[in-house]
């Protein structure tokens, strides 16, 4: 329930301060170095996606239609803000369903990705 197209959510700056792919970042982190989610360099608190998930029904359709298309948006760019920019671009991608233009994704990957998953009627719907 979001419009198509770039989202204003941060100067070039702070999306720079970040080098490599997203998956080289959290194996950074993981080592002791690099934090791909917990402080950026101005000291400022990041979120990251697994910590986010919840919030994301705000922004497809049937999820929370009482919110106003202004609020909806501002909820997003603050979520955008606080995410790596890495995964801020990744969730520019879904919003846009455009991931598998970036990403080779389908569903064998999704389901060995995540095993736990519970369709529960839900179908995968390739592009």
């Amino acid at each position: 329930m979001l419009p198509p197209g770039d989202v204003p959510y941060g100067d070039s700056d702070d999306q720079s301060v970040y080098s490599g792919t997203l998956s080289e970042n959290i194996a950074k982190e993981a080592k002791g170095g690099e934090s791909a989610t917990g402080q950026d360099l101005d000291g400022r608190g990041k979120t990251s996606l697994r910590r986010e998930y919840q919030n994301l029904y705000h922004f497809v359709k049937g999820g929370n239609d009482s919110l106003s298309s202004i609020r909806r948006e501002t909820m997003f760019i603050n979520m955008l803000r606080g995410l790596h920019p890495k995964e801020a671009e990744v969730l520019i991608y879904v919003k846009d369903k455009r991931l598998t233009e970036k990403y080779n994704i389908n569903l064998d990957i999704v389901k060995e990705a995540y095993p736990d998953i519970n369709w529960g009627g839900r179908s995968w719907q390739q592009p």
